[in-house]
């Protein structure tokens, strides 16, 4: 059971003794899945996709997993459609792509190797499909999908979008079959704080949605960003997580130049949550990206964390604090991703991949004309 599997009862001494090779080999697999990291994501149950030409009641039924589920809020998940396809030959694809399990063979070795943060120089960062390029069409595909976010608008439909879009950008949407992640983009809604999964249900009047978008260039660089959306008549309270979400993020940015502690981005982040009467998720980090999806430094965004390194001129991060209305803490969905508010209530999120600077930093995946995060609410009401 510390493997992650059921539970096994074998009849009486005599029948373990005749399935003990089976039973042995069973285990040893199990673990070898766990050192490689093949078990942190599992393929979500049967029972939990259906057809686009499926009737609507058929689509917003509960899948499998679900049906004796007991849930934390008042958010429930629809079907899903099928996977999409990569459709563009000229697509680079991460080596998790076409993995079985989505596992990244390049983040494990990484992971076990590799003690420093990268420090990207001009031939990485310039160029065509080099990390600006991948950082630009991640805002381009993110201003693409938030155009479909409305009222009565399935996040699947929002995924359709983010996934065509990528593909006439010649990206791969990253998310896609990242440890089996089975779409092309995040889209978290109300109490859902981060990875959750386009379904059939259609957004409504009222709702928050985080849309989390990365792009893979065909030069071979992950670019990553967020931000949550207020459809149509959203409450206060609705309004302020989402604010304080992104004020956490445009304080923490304001920190960032050569010689600041990387854990010291989490104090910031909780002055701003706390004084709106708001908390900080713990679970969940901002992170290294570049030619990895995942790497060094992990970015807390708490208050006393312990993360290790010193920023220097030529690091490229993602900073990501999701920010709650109650409690910090979350659990797991069945599904297997969907992370969730332990309380119910709502949750919002902002991010952007940033390059340290001589003397700051400059936002990659910025809009055009906005060096500078600035709160505007006409941006994120749709």
């Amino acid at each position: 059971m510390q493997l992650g599997l059921p539970p096994v009862y074998f009849c009486g001494q005599e029948c373990f003794k005749k399935n003990y090779n089976q039973h042995k080999q069973i285990h040893t697999i199990a673990k070898q899945m766990s050192v490689t990291g093949i078990t942190t994501r599992r393929t979500p149950p049967d029972g939990i996709t259906c057809p686009l030409e499926s009737s609507l009641e058929m689509k917003t039924s509960l899948p499998s997993w679900a049906l004796d589920y007991s849930f934390t809020g008042q958010l429930r998940p629809a079907l899903l459609s099928p996977k999409r396809t990569v459709t563009n030959k000229r697509v680079k694809l991460p080596d998790y792509a076409l993995h079985p399990a989505g596992v990244s063979d390049s983040e494990q070795r990484d992971r076990a190797s590799n003690n420093s943060i990268r420090v990207y120089g001009p031939e990485e960062l310039e160029g065509e499909c080099n990390m600006r390029y991948a950082c630009a069409m991640g805002r381009e595909v993110l201003d693409e999908g938030s155009k479909a976010c409305r009222v009565g608008v399935t996040t699947d439909e929002i995924d359709r979008v983010v996934h065509e879009a990528c593909m006439e950008r010649d990206c791969y949407p990253s998310p896609l079959n990242y440890y089996n992640f089975p779409k092309s983009v995040c889209t978290s809604v109300n109490e859902v704080i981060c990875h959750g999964i386009p379904d059939y249900r259609e957004i409504q009047d009222g709702d928050i949605v985080n849309i989390d978008v990365t792009t893979y260039s065909r030069g071979g660089y992950h670019g990553d960003l967020n931000e949550t959306f207020c459809v149509g008549n959203v409450d206060a309270d609705g309004r302020r997580v989402v604010k304080t979400a992104f004020e956490c993020l445009q304080a923490a940015l304001a920190m960032v130049k050569p010689g600041t502690l990387y854990r010291d981005l989490g104090s910031t982040i909780h002055r701003v949550a706390q004084a709106n009467n708001c908390s900080v998720v713990r679970t969940y980090c901002g992170h290294g990206i570049g030619s990895l999806f995942h790497t060094a430094p992990n970015v807390p965004h708490y208050h006393k964390n312990k993360a290790k390194g010193v920023m220097k001129e030529g690091h490229i991060l993602t900073v990501e604090p999701m920010i709650n209305l109650g409690t910090y803490e979350d659990t797991t969905w069945g599904d297997n991703w969907t992370a969730v508010t332990r309380d119910g209530k709502r949750s919002a999120q902002f991010e952007h991949t940033i390059l340290v600077t001589k003397d700051g930093c400059e936002i990659l995946t910025a809009r055009k004309n906005e060096p500078v995060m600035k709160w505007d609410p006409d941006l994120v009401q749709r």
